[in-house]
């Protein structure tokens, strides 16, 4: 399929790029920051930087996605160029991968032709699946490299914690707020999606207002920043 067949015609909001390459320097400078800071087991703030970490390693993930839907900037190129960063910038996803399966997600959801979903409802086949459609040898070993790299001049220890333990509970994150909640069991709306209960920081702080799902399937081309309008919409 041709990827000119996914182009969404919608005004952009201006505010959407801004927004998109705040996630990405916030990623950018946080890192940094935990990258220096000193670990100790006993410290809250040790596990207050993982936290933050993974919630702006999520960050990326739904800039990526946006992009995917054309709602960063109306200028295509400028769009997919931040998409392909923020995607590259979490642990090597291929924006040109992640694409036409996304779309394809959006089509054929809760189907054995939606490359996220499985069957069994099952949390650990289906995450384990779901890794699988969006994890290649090629990330891994661009990840193994850079590690090894990195570790030249930077502490070890900080960029297990900091920068790959992150990424990783980011796709449980990702999975169990944007995927699997919302596509479990049966559906019988138009969108075969559930949608949280409305609270808006939960919300926020869970997946970007992901969980606010069937809004998200029911309107694509609302930004991730918006999604709470929908929801209001919704319970209205």
């Amino acid at each position: 399929m041709q990827l000119n067949q996914y182009r969404i015609t919608q005004k952009v909001d201006p505010k959407g790029l801004l927004i998109a390459w705040s996630i990405i320097l916030l990623w950018a400078i946080s890192l940094v920051f935990w990258i220096q800071f000193e670990i100790s087991w006993t410290n809250p703030l040790t596990y207050l930087g993982i936290l933050i970490q993974m919630h702006l390693y999520t960050g990326l993930f739904i800039t990526a996605h946006d992009a995917m839907h054309g709602v960063v900037s109306s200028h295509k190129q400028i769009n997919h160029a931040t998409g392909l960063i923020a995607a590259i910038l979490f642990s090597y996803n291929f924006y040109w991968k992640l694409f036409p399966k996304h779309h394809q997600h959006h089509r054929h959801v809760a189907t054995d032709e939606d490359p996220d979903y499985h069957a069994s409802g099952n949390f650990l086949i289906w995450y384990l699946s779901f890794i699988r459609q969006y994890v290649s040898i090629w990330q891994i070993l661009l990840m193994a490299v850079s590690f090894n790299v990195l570790k030249l001049w930077l502490p070890t220890e900080n960029l297990i914690v900091f920068w790959m333990l992150p990424a990783i509970l980011s796709t449980l994150q990702l999975f169990y707020f944007g995927t699997y909640l919302p596509h479990r069991g049966e559906s019988d709306n138009a969108h075969h999606s559930r949608s949280q209960s409305k609270n808006h920081i939960w919300a926020f702080l869970s997946c970007y207002f992901f969980g606010y799902h069937y809004e998200h399937h029911d309107s694509p081309g609302t930004p991730w920043w918006r999604l709470w309008r929908e929801k209001e919409k919704q319970t209205a």
